[in-house]
């Protein structure tokens, strides 16, 4: 008798499980980084248009995002995040 395979116990069907958690996670920590980016400047008492929420949303770059986040404790206008680039 021969033995069934089944796709998901394949080892190419675990490897793709296993990207697709990695790529979860990153998505994860940038979706943070940028939340934490908004809640800093809010914190401070600085207003945050719609235009610069969307762009921070929009960034998928964590070291970008930690370097607004740097630049969110300093600044006085929400805009100045964006100023440097």
């Amino acid at each position: 008798m021969t033995a069934i395979q089944y796709f998901w116990r394949h080892p190419l069907a675990e490897q793709v499980r296993q990207e697709g958690r990695e790529e979860g996670r990153e998505e994860g920590r940038v979706q943070e980084r940028a939340e934490m980016v908004l809640r800093l400047l809010e914190w401070r008492g600085v207003p945050v248009s719609d235009d610069v929420r969307r762009q921070v949303h929009a960034c998928g770059d964590l070291d970008r995002l930690e370097s607004w986040a740097q630049r969110a404790m300093r600044v006085t206008d929400a805009a100045e995040l964006f100023a440097q680039e």
